[in-house]
């Protein structure tokens, strides 16, 4: 059984406009809340918030300890707010979970191996970044693998009851055959933009003879006064 992640926190005073201090300080303004829980207000040093989150992404259990409590809660990281810019880390929630009562969360999608279809210049389409599932907070996936080799043929599609998990245990949110992944060919506008890049590509270089110019009335006096 892999080691429990841990998760250092201290119960927070100070709110509003002040947490820009907390962040100067390296220290994010955090809550964590729950079903039949009082929110609590945290601050969470952010070398020790990005280790944990580095090791267990949105969908495995945290044990959070909380300075003061003597008893660990298990919690999910929910996903950060960070600034749009500066990518800084400005708040995050921590959702506290029942270990004994199934959940719903959002699980990525990741797609593993190489498409046949693709040699025949069809285009791999990922209809679904996430999928909802429902399970205990121990069994959830960190994240669910789509291997893709199946798409052999233009139109090939995966389908939500293809997809490889423990259904004993990982119940999905879609319906069973609502497609998941599917191999397109491309529009055709794609193509006749691929074939006028092509034609420009091949032209590029190869200036036109004087013949095939355009002549303007100054070149056409400049041509007859050569002829007298």
């Amino acid at each position: 059984m892999a080691d429990k992640i841990t998760l250092s926190a201290q119960t927070r005073t100070i709110f509003g406009k002040k947490v820009k201090k907390l962040r100067k300080e390296k220290i994010i303004p955090s809550n964590v809340f729950g079903s039949h829980i009082k929110s609590v207000a945290l601050a969470i040093k952010i070398d020790d918030f990005r280790k944990a989150f580095e090791e267990a992404g949105e969908s495995t259990i945290v044990y959070l300890n909380i300075d003061g409590e003597t008893k660990q809660r298990p919690v999910l990281i929910r996903p950060p707010q960070v600034h749009p810019t500066s990518r800084e880390i400005l708040h995050v929630d921590l959702r506290q979970v029942n270990l004994k009562e199934k959940i719903k969360t959002m699980i990525d999608i990741v797609l593993v191996g190489e498409a046949p279809a693709q040699a025949q210049g069809a285009l791999i389409i990922k209809l679904k970044d996430q999928v909802e599932v429902e399970a205990l907070p121990t069994d959830l996936p960190e994240q669910i693998e789509v291997n893709i080799e199946s798409l052999v043929n233009v139109e090939d599609v995966i389908l939500a009851k293809d997809l490889k998990i423990d259904k004993t245990k990982i119940e999905i949110q879609l319906d069973d055959e609502e497609i998941v992944v599917k191999a397109e060919a491309p529009k055709e506008e794609e193509v006749e933009e691929a074939l006028v890049e092509e034609v420009a590509e091949g032209e590029s270089g190869e200036g036109g003879s004087e013949e095939e110019k355009p002549k303007t009335e100054e070149s056409k006096k400049e041509e007859q006064n050569k002829e007298q």
